[in-house]
């Protein structure tokens, strides 16, 4: 069952944080989530969502587990301010 991990935060280092992604993106292709969409809400600027889709929740849980994963969001969790907010998901219904 597929499953979509939702990561909150604030930050005002918006150019780092997109930097910051797109290394990851570049360094570590494989074994992460199926999708991955990082946004800014425009209606609050510097509130940034993550979400990232996964097969399966043990996939995540692989994923999550990764020493590079953690050192990732170890990086990221000092450009925002305060404490990113997880939303974890099973999905329950797919259209498109």
């Amino acid at each position: 069952m597929p499953f979509v991990q939702v990561i909150e935060y604030e930050s005002d280092q918006r150019d780092k944080v997109r930097e910051l992604s797109e290394e990851w993106a570049r360094e570590h292709p494989d074994g992460g989530p199926s999708r991955f969409v990082m946004a800014e809400d425009r209606e609050r600027p510097g509130h940034f969502v993550m979400v990232a889709e996964f097969d399966s929740y043990e996939q995540a849980m692989a994923h999550s587990g990764r020493p590079e994963t953690g050192a990732y969001a170890e990086r990221m969790r000092k450009l925002a301010k305060g404490t990113p907010r997880y939303v974890n998901l099973e999905v329950a219904h797919e259209q498109g």
